[in-house]
């Protein structure tokens, strides 16, 4: 277990950037590092990834200084367990809807006595070959992981004060494209109604002192969505290459 640069920058209330990547490839993983992006969000829900391939992708992030996440698909503890034995540092949940869910969340994430999470000497505890003993890790492991609940749904929206009451969550992750669809409003999240319903959840949640995310396609979005009190921005693999290739061939 690595300390998460992340989690420490988001608690001095300074943004992040990263990538959610449906990739298996370590090396776009690495490419990222590089290229000084914050984390990498490994797509477990809408890719072919497998838990098999997370191990290689996560120490690919280790090599060039990006903090490994993932978005899980299910609230699975054994599948949750997965991702975090191998060394991801944040877990992504998409579509909490209940405080009932974003506790089973919180227990699976963590270690006793926070969590209900399985102890084995894997690698995210240096096999139990490192520096710290088995307490000592328990300890730093509950510290270092971010646990972000995904909003994607009005019921979560309805739900979001007895959501951030949660003991253990560190903030949400409001997905616009899911949550326009929950709305009705099925061709995009670019309705009045859709930007009231998110600009109320980020103030919401800024006001309970947590972090509050979401997605971005330009730096310029980023950088509206940071003045709005956004600490944690990110936007797809493809979104990111899409967006590079159309300021690189503009004038040509």
């Amino acid at each position: 277990m690595k300390n998460n640069i992340v989690k420490t920058r988001l608690s001095s209330n300074q943004p992040v950037v990263g990538v959610l990547s449906n990739s298996a490839d370590p090396t776009i993983a690495e490419l990222c590092g590089f290229s000084g992006l914050d984390f990498y969000m490994i797509d477990g829900e809408h890719s072919p990834v497998t838990t098999a391939q997370v191990q290689d992708i996560v120490r690919a992030c280790e090599v060039s200084g990006i903090t490994p996440l993932a978005r899980v698909r299910s609230n699975d503890p054994k599948l949750i367990l997965q991702f975090l034995d191998a060394g991801v540092m944040g877990i992504m949940l998409p579509g909490v809807r209940t405080a009932a869910e974003a506790e089973a969340l919180v227990q699976a994430i963590n270690y006793p006595p926070k969590g209900k999470r399985g102890f084995a000497p894997v690698r995210s505890a240096d096999y139990l070959l490192g520096t710290m003993n088995q307490s000592e890790y328990i300890e730093f492991a509950n510290e270092q992981i971010l646990v972000l609940p995904q909003i994607e749904d009005q019921e979560a929206i309805d739900n979001l004060d007895e959501l951030m009451a949660v003991d253990g969550i560190d903030g949400f992750v409001i997905g616009p494209r899911d949550l326009a669809m929950s709305m009705g409003f099925y061709d995009g999240a670019s309705h009045d109604e859709v930007k009231r319903t998110i600009a109320g959840a980020v103030e919401k949640i800024n006001r309970a002192g947590m972090i509050v995310g979401t997605t971005a396609v330009t730096g310029d979005q980023a950088r509206a969505l940071f003045d709005r009190g956004v600490r944690f921005c990110l936007v797809s693999l493809a979104g990111l290459l899409h967006s590079a290739a159309a300021d690189f061939t503009k004038n040509r």
